[in-house]
């Protein structure tokens, strides 16, 4: 007789600026419970406590990186161990990315590399994270190579790695960006937002974004953006399913506005929604001047 699968920990670690937030993303949509920046002297404990928990999770999945800077990551062998003797596979997945590259997402995206506040030059603070990291690169089960991926090729990564039976449906990418900053390269379909009543003038909404529900709320409640969403959401229904009949694997539709704040944010997540509401799973959003 088969014995039952064992509950499985994936702990996802990897270099800052190599997709392991959309490798998070893309297991919890598989189901797994996800905790990212967790204190790595406490996975043990971690683990540990949801197994004593009323409603066991039998998927769990942690991000364990350079920003663990308490912790002695050599000793991340012994913590695995422990894991395995609570009754857990474990599953070590590395995400790298060549330094140039990396130079250049950080550059594009214009976030602080995680160990910017040791006053370190960009490319002194990836070295050392190399560094830092070593002990779970040494021990990784799987390693993932991003440099030449795309959101929807490092998606369908992880899906292929984890789900070999996943279905190879195309997976959608929808993005918000502002005109002033030019149009993103890797758009398959550009809407423009610009026609539409800017929250930007309204003082109570101006420091908000598309995410919040104030500003959803207004842009809910008038009549040409309800117009706009309905006419865009039957012409991507009409046509993605083309794509998917050419084996397309991904399609990137982007949405802009004069800042990319409000009504470009607001479209790209009502239409992500929409998608989602069908039954799609290979859903990201990305909002090009919030991250």
């Amino acid at each position: 007789m088969t014995e039952p699968a064992k509950p499985l920990l994936i702990v996802v670690s990897g270099m800052s600026g190599s997709g392991k937030t959309v490798a998070l993303r893309t297991l919890e949509d598989l189901g797994y419970y996800c905790v990212d920046n967790l204190p790595a002297e406490l996975l043990t404990a971690f683990v540990k406590g949801v197994s004593e928990v009323q409603v066991r999770r039998d998927q769990l999945a942690v991000g364990i990186d350079v920003r663990n800077m308490t912790s002695d990551l050599s000793d991340i062998g012994e913590w695995l161990s422990a894991v395995a003797g609570l009754g857990y596979d474990h599953r070590l997945v590395y995400f790298d990315t060549s330094d140039d590259v990396l130079v250049k997402r950080y550059s594009e995206t214009r976030r602080r590399h995680p160990l910017s506040h040791l006053g370190l030059a960009l490319s002194d603070a990836i070295a050392l994270e190399r560094q830092v990291l070593r002990p779970l690169r040494a021990l990784a089960d799987d390693c993932i190579d991003t440099s030449h991926l795309n959101v929807h090729q490092l998606r369908k990564a992880v899906l292929a790695l984890l789900e070999p039976t996943h279905s190879p449906r195309v997976s959608l990418l929808l993005e918000s960006f502002a005109y002033r900053r030019g149009l993103p390269g890797d758009a398959d379909f550009v809407f423009d937002a610009r026609c539409l009543p800017n929250p930007h003038w309204d003082p109570r909404l101006r420091p908000l974004s598309g995410r919040d529900a104030a500003v959803r709320e207004h842009l809910d409640t008038q009549d040409g953006v309800r117009e706009y969403v309905a006419q865009v959401a039957g012409f991507l229904d009409t046509w993605i399913p083309r794509f998917e009949s050419e084996s397309r694997s991904y399609v990137t539709i982007a949405f802009g506005c004069t800042g990319g704040r409000h009504r470009s944010v607001y479209l790209a997540e009502k239409l992500a929604q929409h998608f989602r509401d069908l039954g799609r799973e290979d859903v990201l959003t990305y909002h090009r001047e919030l991250e």
